[in-house]
């Protein structure tokens, strides 16, 4: 995922910002074309992608195939097809999760005793 200059885009009857590029290549057929599936993503309060706000497919054929070396010309030909400007490197998909601690309800002493003889 990437982060791109913030975009309008127009969904459900009202609009939404869509800062987050995501994309990735869902079918290739090598030596010949390459099809990607993106998604443009919100961006939460903490930098995480949010909702998806947009999504398609595009192909990538012939001659620009062909010049398909690296990642960062695929990243850079979804973003010049969808007239999107790249700011930024990636972004972490959402927060890392973290557990919760388990905490056991203390016990008394007679309480102990009450379980142990009923």
């Amino acid at each position: 995922m990437k982060t791109i200059e913030s975009v309008a885009i127009w969904s459900n009857g009202e609009t939404k910002e869509a800062s987050i590029l995501n994309a990735y290549a869902i079918n290739v057929c090598l030596g010949s074309s390459a099809t990607f599936y993106y998604q443009l993503m919100s961006q939460d309060e903490n930098g995480y992608s949010g909702l998806e706000v947009a999504k398609g497919n595009l192909t990538m054929s012939g001659d620009e195939y062909a010049q398909w070396e690296a990642d960062t010309f695929a990243w850079d030909w979804i973003a010049g097809k969808l007239n999107l400007t790249i700011t930024g490197d990636y972004v972490s998909p959402t927060p890392p999760v973290i557990e919760p601690e388990v905490i056991a309800p203390e016990v008394t002493a007679e309480e102990e005793v009450e379980t142990t003889e009923g």
